[in-house]
């Protein structure tokens, strides 16, 4: 049976890749991945030969599963990566881990780059326990996850893009009250890495205005 190797890479700036990331991107046979240009970009910058790239992504992964399983068996080792950050956390490869043990193979997550820790350690709020929420359900099923979650005592961690950060502070306002403690990180690893602390009201005060709100977010909130 072959080996699949989930390969954390960088959120922000390129240096943040291990040295051991790097030596199996360029061992895998197959580098699994969600955009192949973004890879190609990440492949090249460090001289790694990248036309063992293979698209595996939100809208194949269902149907490209069993496919892709059946090849890593066969393969000595293979690589899944996603665009940033670790391949299956609020990113595709669930599925396909899923599949590779239910077959026997080997399955290998590297540490390395998520948005998720650094956001958590920079924001001032409780870490020795937290729940990690993700990014919330669009319609079905959101109001019900937010007065679950505002009653936990424990902090609380969300991922959201730049366009619906003003709607997700507003309902945790709703939902957790105005002066719930609360960090909002953004281009995190990146040149305009920002942590805006404050309660909700203030975080959402300061982020309502400005012209425009740029780079992925983790929201951080104190629990109950």
């Amino acid at each position: 049976m072959g080996k699949l190797v989930l390969v954390p890479v960088p959120i922000g700036n390129l240096s943040d890749i291990t040295l051991r990331a790097l030596e199996v991107l360029k061992e895998a046979e197959t580098i699994y991945c969600e955009d192949t240009r973004t890879t190609g970009l990440l492949l090249k910058h460090y001289d790694i030969e990248g036309g063992r790239l293979r698209s595996f992504h939100l809208h194949n992964e269902h149907y490209k599963t069993d496919q892709f399983s059946d090849a890593i068996a066969l393969a000595k080792m293979s690589a899944l990566v996603s665009d940033a950050g670790s391949p299956a956390i609020s990113d595709p490869g669930f599925m396909l881990v899923r599949a590779c043990i239910q077959k026997g193979i080997e399955v290998e997550a590297l540490p390395g780059p998520t948005a998720l820790i650094p956001a958590i350690s920079a924001s001032g709020l409780p870490c020795d326990r937290f729940h990690f929420e993700g990014f919330l359900p669009q319609k079905k099923g959101r109001q019900k996850r937010l007065q679950e979650m505002a009653e936990l005592k424990i902090t609380l961690v969300f991922y959201e893009s730049p366009h619906r950060i003003i709607k997700l502070l507003k309902e945790l306002s709703e939902y957790f009250g105005t002066e719930r403690q609360i960090s909002v990180s953004r281009e995190i690893s990146k040149m305009y890495e920002e942590h805006i602390r404050g309660t909700i009201a203030e975080v959402l005060e300061n982020l309502e205005n400005r012209d425009q709100v740029k780079g992925e977010i983790v929201v951080v909130v104190a629990g109950a």
